[in-house]
């Protein structure tokens, strides 16, 4: 994870990487206040239901997920978004394939960081 006040390039694949849940894998890096996470899923991967304090966004950049935030779900694709407020409960499905999405966090996950 780069943390830093100056601008920081970060190529793909750098960070902090880590298995999440069976077929959820996750690379993070983050500034001072923000944490993006370029999360891959594998077809069917599950995301448990869970909810955690930290504001959290995302954008699907490719394949299909079916997302549940509180008591709504859709099946979004790429470019689709989502915003999930703190301690809102959310899960999340791959359907139909792999699929890679960029989520944000704030503040930052510490449990999904190593601080260098």
């Amino acid at each position: 994870m780069q943390s830093t006040d100056q601008p920081t390039f970060i190529r793909l694949g750098q960070g902090h990487t880590m298995n999440l849940f069976p077929g959820v894998n996750l690379t993070t890096n983050a500034g001072e206040k923000i944490m993006l996470s370029y999360v891959t899923f594998e077809d069917g991967a599950i995301v448990p239901l869970h909810s955690h304090p930290h504001e959290q966004g995302g954008v699907l950049l490719s394949g299909q997920l079916e997302f549940t935030i509180g008591d709504n779900t859709e099946i979004l694709n790429p470019g689709d978004q989502w915003i999930i407020p703190g301690n809102v409960l959310h899960t999340v499905v791959a359907v139909g394939g792999p699929a890679v999405a960029l989520d944000v966090f704030y503040p930052i996950r510490e449990d999904y960081c190593k601080r260098n």
